[in-house]
């Protein structure tokens, strides 16, 4: 790992939601889903939902990140690796999204990290996502594979539980609850991601309402979350 940082402790400062890389800006389509009918108690089968499909495509990707990085490999397994998840990530407002949240987390790690050679990885990708940015700095900074996926599956339930509390009238004493749920989901998650070693072992789950729902708000003008 790059200098002493312990890993718990990064895994705390990436995961936290007062770190300013756009994750304030998203629901994780929890806003076009809610616009389309979805109430507060349909939140935690949908967070179960991405959990198994758009979630998981990114957290491998980022897991597959962080080992390119740690094994140097060359610039064609990146831009193998970032067409792997394009193939995966169907929806462009998916993708664009993704890539505005990679360029607000590399101008956090670039000034905090400004020797990582992760960025001199990254050089080949003209707009990365976030799941191979993720992984580039997750791979610098010597996160293991289950770590990076842990990573990624409770940011995203902490997105959506976040944002539900500005869409939906709840308590948020029942949003915790449904982060707490969600939890061994995360874990079955990892588990299934975190061996990934190869593009070929990515998943590839999706789901077309998610996409659907992703690419009606892009083209809304009134809306509170950017995605």
């Amino acid at each position: 790992m790059s200098g002493t940082v312990h890993a718990d402790l990064v895994l705390m400062l990436l995961a936290d939601a007062r770190l300013p890389v756009a994750g304030h800006t998203q629901s994780g389509g929890l806003e076009p889903g809610t616009r389309d009918g979805l109430e507060a108690q349909d939140v935690p089968a949908y967070v179960d939902v991405r959990l198994r499909t758009v979630t998981e495509v990114e957290a491998a990707t980022s897991v597959l990140a962080a080992r390119l990085l740690q094994r140097g490999a060359p610039n064609t397994a990146w831009l193998d690796l970032e067409q792997a998840w394009e193939a995966r990530t169907p929806s462009p407002a998916l993708r664009d999204a993704s890539r505005r949240q990679a360029r607000a987390l590399l101008r956090i790690a670039r000034r905090t990290w400004p020797a990582a050679p992760a960025w001199e990885a990254l050089a080949a990708l003209e707009h990365p996502s976030r799941a191979l940015a993720l992984g580039a700095l997750a791979g610098h900074l010597g996160l293991e594979g289950r770590a990076v996926a842990h990573l990624v599956g409770y940011d995203d339930v902490q997105t959506v539980c976040a944002a539900a509390l500005k869409l939906l009238p709840l308590d948020p004493g029942s949003v915790v609850g449904w982060v707490v749920a969600a939890l061994p989901a995360v874990e079955a998650m990892a588990a299934r991601v975190s061996s990934v070693q190869d593009v070929d072992d990515l998943p590839a789950t999706t789901h077309p309402l998610i996409e659907v729902w992703a690419q009606a708000h892009a083209a809304t003008t009134r809306r509170l979350f950017h995605a």
